[in-house]
């Protein structure tokens, strides 16, 4: 995994003093690592430098981890609307268009 539990928690703001979420967290951080790969068609591993991705694309990921963990069913009861220059913005810097 390349984004940390500690960083997620901060993420979602969720004190590091609870502990209950932890291993649903860490299960979210691995789902949104594998969506991040798959949308930009890469593996995260041929992008990595010195065990680290680049900063736009673990932005991307703890943005996903958010949202998951403050949006745990798959229906809203309100309005919602994008962010611009959010997570789709920063998933097509890194989009490998030709696979």
């Amino acid at each position: 995994m390349y984004i940390t539990l500690d960083k997620a928690k901060e993420h979602c703001r969720v004190d590091s003093s609870f502990t209950e979420d932890d291993s649903y967290i860490t299960s979210l951080i691995e789902v949104a690592e594998v969506v991040v790969s798959k949308d930009i068609c890469e593996d995260l591993a041929d992008l990595e430098i010195d065990g680290v991705i680049p900063a736009p694309l673990s932005q991307a990921a703890l943005l996903l981890v958010g949202n998951y963990y403050s949006n745990r069913e798959p229906v809203a009861f309100a309005n919602s609307s994008e962010v611009p220059f959010s997570y789709k913005h920063l998933i097509q810097l890194y989009r490998n268009y030709s696979k």
